[in-house]
């Protein structure tokens, strides 16, 4: 059977193979390969292009064409009734019912392209006063079918709410305020207060301190002191009271 048919521009040889099975009107999970090779290679023959890249295409599909009707043509080897024969044509149909379904898939969205094209819009054109107007609120509407009592339910549940939401330790903490006192300010209280006095017992003077961190701020003082060779730390026996002097009077 010859088909006679217009040169077209394909956009590569599956095209062309696609458009001559939809001429043929075949099956195209059962090619007549030998036939539709026959019309490739007429199309071929007649094409007239000087893109060598394009060209190779095409020839590249028509030795493989050529490959499948050859294998096709040779007797079959015998097989074990368990092992399934392989289709020469299985690649082929595989890559044609790919090559379909992106083409489909094109032409889809071509006509979404072209159906978008034909949408406009207009901006927004609309008056301040109009554009930040604010409807008035309807107090009757809002309110609906609720009096003051079931509104004042309402407002004793949210406030119940609320009052499980505090913690009852945590809320009952005042606020911490950091204690701003240097080493420096101890070391001058405590030289001020021994050349007022003779000595001081250490305990005595911890004791005054109004908190922990003056405490602590007062015992490094001490040590400073000492090192600094400013006082004289004296305990007579263990466990006895420290008794603080000053070596500079």
């Amino acid at each position: 059977m010859k088909l006679e048919f217009k040169l077209e521009a394909f956009e590569g040889p599956l095209d062309l193979l696609l458009h001559l099975i939809e001429k043929n009107k075949v099956d195209i999970y059962d090619i007549p390969i030998v036939e539709i090779t026959s019309q490739y290679m007429d199309y071929i023959n007649a094409m007239e292009t000087e893109d060598m890249g394009v060209m190779s295409e095409f020839l590249l599909m028509a030795a493989t064409l050529l490959d499948i009707k050859c294998k096709m043509l040779l007797p079959k080897e015998e097989t074990d009734e368990e092992e399934e024969e392989i289709d020469p044509r299985a690649d082929l149909v595989q890559q044609l019912l790919e090559y379909k379904m992106y083409k489909s898939l094109s032409y889809m969205l071509r006509d979404k392209e072209l159906s978008g094209q034909k949408s406009f819009y207009k901006d927004a054109s609309l008056p301040k006063e109009v554009k930040n107007y604010i409807p008035p609120i309807d107090l009757e509407e809002l309110v609906g079918d609720n009096n003051l009592d079931t509104l004042s339910k309402i407002f004793d549940q949210v406030m119940k709410r609320q009052a499980y939401k505090v913690d009852p330790v945590r809320s009952k903490f005042g606020n911490i305020k950091k204690e701003e006192v240097t080493v420096e300010e101890k070391v001058s209280y405590l030289s001020g207060y021994l050349k007022e006095h003779d000595k001081c017992n250490f305990k005595d003077l911890l004791v005054k301190q109004s908190s922990r961190i003056h405490i602590v701020t007062t015992f490094l003082a001490v040590l400073e002191m000492i090192k600094t060779g400013e006082i004289l730390v004296k305990q007579d026996n263990i466990f006895d009271e420290i008794w603080i002097k000053s070596k500079v009077n």
